[in-house]
């Protein structure tokens, strides 16, 4: 036998991807960093959608509409305070448009000043008037 020996044998190298995905973590941070601070949440606003103009004979019946001084017509008739449980009788279901301007406070006295009794009361919208100030 001879005294040859045989080459070593090479490990393959193992590829360390820890620094990458640091890099990408890093490049990641920076980048939300720098775009949350493009975009300032004081300077953002909203317009909510307002209705000035119903067509009345579209929306469900009876409709008690209220206005901002507290007149109420059901179904485009003029009401009288304390009248409205009388008309009621037939209809199990009472739908409320009121006036933007006019309180929830105003409105459920108003409503509880009428002695409903077995009305599902629930409201349409808010409605504002056009050419006010303030509003659309």
């Amino acid at each position: 036998m001879s005294n040859t020996r045989l080459p070593e044998v090479r490990r393959a190298r193992t590829i360390d991807s820890s620094l990458a995905i640091v890099n990408i973590v890093l490049l990641l941070i920076f980048f939300f960093l720098a775009t949350g601070t493009l975009i300032s949440s004081d300077s953002v606003e909203i317009d909510l959608p307002e209705t000035t103009q119903l067509p009345l004979d579209l929306l469900p019946k009876p409709l008690l509409t209220v206005d901002a001084d507290a007149a109420m017509t059901l179904d485009g008739v003029p009401l009288e305070p304390g009248t409205l449980a009388a008309l009621l009788v037939d209809f199990p279901t009472l739908h409320v448009l009121a006036d933007r301007d006019l309180g929830a406070g105003t409105l459920l006295d108003l409503i509880a000043a009428e002695n409903l009794v077995a009305v599902n009361v629930k409201l349409v919208t808010l409605h504002g008037k056009a050419g006010t100030e303030g509003e659309p």
